[in-house]
């Protein structure tokens, strides 16, 4: 078989929010070119799949007006008499919608094959790669053996490829962040898998597979459950979580506004304050990193987030505008916030807020702020708007007047009249300005505002269950010398942990549940018996082997203490360097067996400035661009990274297990 190249391997990662491919290994490794959405639409024909969401609409002037069910009624009657469908009846792709889409993966774990083999066929068709082009597959940890024949025959049968790979998720982060031992914990869509790995090599004991609710989507449910009495919707509360304004908040943070952050000192030093998290200027007035569990803060992503807080009155809720739209009352609804608005500028221009304005406080960080406003993309009232059935013209003109994003704002700003007076120019034939309608072909934007639920995605246990899972199977390793080591290279990705601040709140909690301090050794002497001999006074606290009369080793050393403060000080045990005779040899480990003294996150690698850039919660995409130059170009299968066309021919799907990394 002839060497494979570069420009000619696919890798596929699939999710079961997203899916990522590319095609070509270039010279630096790039973050993923393809990301489409892992869902499908059933197409008419039954057992057949479209990528995107078909709308039928009528465009003609003179089918406007009818009813769908009598256009319907029409081009059957049409069909069945061998004529063509009315001109007035034309299909589209919503790429946005979501409605009636099909996920075929949940939970890590493929749960409709029909529906994954679509979103496959869609996926290698996007890429349209050559002849002879091996795959890659990153597999989910759910999914089983027979699993992974299924998608071998699949790919070999389907795609015609001549060589195949699948590669599991966890070992493809080692080997983008280039640690043979390390603890992978991805979060996801809908769970959290925690992966202990020793030399490259996955621990299947202890190893936490598909834990529910606690992934990206239990969190988007955590903040439907505390916004829902306000008017919140599912979609709100998942662009909510994706917004910079979401935060989650290390353990022992006080909410801002409650009684806890009352009682903190008030900040005089706005500047310190938004860098350093001091209160005020000199000493004392700034938390330590040990008090907060955390590193210390610079200037970066908790200085200046979002709109000031204007202050003026609380929002009990949000409006649905879809349904006031469908209701006819769109003219109502714009008409009152177009008097809102007037009335804000005449007060302002009065100087009734003069006052107000002397007496506002400097700007604060997000983690301060009771209320915070976000931009919420309204696909609800999309929809409603295309359910209408209106015209070209008639549609541009309704989103150009409920959209309130910024481009609605530096319009009104410039020429103070409505965006549909100032962009919609018709046309001598009719047609209408293709600048107004590129301009107003995305989503309606909506300024949504919220209180301090925002810091509240990861409450309700979903942290202290990660933490539970995390040290179930790092204790379940064998060798009790790694679990030190695989307590130091934690690995947090996966796109569920891109909420900001969730990896410093779940380290805060790990430390806060397990974390002991190394200078905890002496809980062991609280618990000696009396006739036990005391620890000579070497300036440690570390216990020092007493000789018996004969000069042989006594007895009344803690034999467990003595394992404990020196397997890792060597120069500490008594001369000869061998430990005492009395001591047992499954007592001889260098570190405590179960609590861990040091928890630290393992170091991104630093040669990718491309992924460094949108960071590695995908690190899994990068592992796999390293190991597919390892195994297809460096390699090339003597070391059977990788399944070939003949060794598939000979040996059928099941063959797959000899070949996977």
């Amino acid at each position: 078989m002839p060497p494979f190249k570069d420009e000619q391997i696919i890798i596929i990662a699939p999710g079961s929010e997203t899916t990522v491919a590319q095609l070509g290994l270039p010279e630096s490794f790039t973050p993923a070119r393809l990301r489409v959405r892992s869902r499908m639409f059933p197409a008419e024909k039954e057992g057949e799949w479209e990528p995107y969401k078909v709308r039928r609409r009528i465009d003609a002037v003179g089918k406007k007006s009818m009813a769908q069910e009598e256009v319907d009624e029409i081009n059957d009657m049409k069909k069945t008499f061998g004529e063509s469908e009315d001109d007035g009846i034309i299909y589209e792709e919503d790429p946005i919608s979501e409605e009636g889409a099909v996920w075929p993966i949940s939970e890590g774990r493929i749960v409709n094959w029909t529906c994954f083999f679509a979103l496959m066929t869609h996926v290698y068709n996007t890429l349209n790669p050559p002849f002879h082009t091996p795959i890659l597959l990153i597999t989910q940890p759910a999914w089983t053996p027979r699993e992974h024949e299924k998608l071998t025959q699949f790919f070999f049968e389907k795609f015609k490829t001549p060589a195949f790979s699948l590669l599991d998720a966890a070992i493809a982060t080692s080997w983008a962040y280039g640690t043979h031992t390390s603890t992978v914990i991805d979060v996801g869509k809908g769970k959290v898998d925690v992966t202990a790995i020793s030399e490259f090599l996955p621990h299947g004991t202890g190893r936490v597979i598909a834990l529910p609710g606690c992934g990206g989507e239990a969190m988007t449910q955590r903040l439907l459950t505390l916004l829902r009495s306000k008017g919140f919707t599912r979609e709100m509360c998942e662009q909510l979580k994706k917004n910079p304004i979401c935060e989650i908040l290390p353990v022992g943070t006080a909410l801002p506004g409650t009684a806890d952050a009352s009682a903190q000192d008030a900040i005089t030093n706005p500047a310190a304050a938004a860098s350093t998290g001091a209160t005020a200027s000199g000493p004392g007035h700034r938390e330590t990193a040990a008090a907060l569990g955390i590193a210390p803060r610079g200037p970066g992503p908790d200085t200046d987030v979002g709109d000031e807080a204007n202050g003026d009155d609380d929002n009990e809720g949000v409006l649905d505008v879809a349904s006031i739209v469908a209701g006819g009352k769109m003219n109502e609804y714009l008409a009152r916030k177009d008097k809102e608005k007037q009335d804000k500028a005449a007060a302002k221009k009065k100087g009734t807020d003069a006052a107000s304005a002397q007496s506002r406080p400097a700007r604060l960080p997000n983690s301060k702020r009771e209320r915070a406003t976000f931009m919420y993309e309204d696909h609800l009232l999309l929809d409603t708007l295309k359910g209408m059935n209106l015209s070209s013209k008639g549609m541009a003109d309704a989103q150009a007047a409920l959209d309130e994003g910024p481009q609605r704002k530096n319009q009104d700003a410039e020429q103070g009249d409505s965006i549909v007076e100032q962009r919609l120019a018709i046309e001598p034939n009719g047609t209408i300005d293709s600048a107004f309608t590129s301009a107003h072909t995305g989503p309606i934007r909506r300024e949504i505002e919220v209180g301090i639920e925002r810091f509240q995605a990861g409450s309700g246990g979903i942290l202290e269950r990660i933490a539970d899972a995390i040290y179930r199977t790092i204790s379940a390793i064998e060798e009790v010398n790694k679990r030190s080591e695989l307590w130091d290279s934690l690995i947090i990705c996966g796109n569920g942990s891109k909420i900001r601040g969730f990896k410093d709140a779940l380290m805060s909690t790990l430390q806060t549940k397990y974390l002991i301090s190394p200078s905890s050794a002496t809980i062991f002497t609280s618990e000696l018996p009396s006739n036990m001999s005391t620890p000579a006074g070497t300036g440690t606290n570390t216990p020092q082997p007493q000789l018996a009369p004969h000069g042989t080793s006594s007895s009344q050393v803690n034999p467990l203490l003595l394992a404990a403060t020196t397997a890792q000080n060597p120069y500490l045990l008594p001369p000869g360097g061998t430990a005492l005779p009395s001591m047992h040899s499954h007592n001889a480990h260098s570190s405590h067996g179960q609590t861990p003294t040091s928890i630290k996150i393992a170091k991104p690698p630093e040669y990718f400035p491309e992924w460094k850039d949108v960071g590695y919660d995908e690190a899994a995409f990068l592992g796999a661009q390293v190991a597919a130059k390892v195994i297809f170009i460096v390699d090339q299968g003597l070391n059977k990274g990788y399944m070939t066309r003949p060794d598939y021919n000979d040996q059928g799907p099941t063959g797959i297990h000899y070949y996977s990394l």
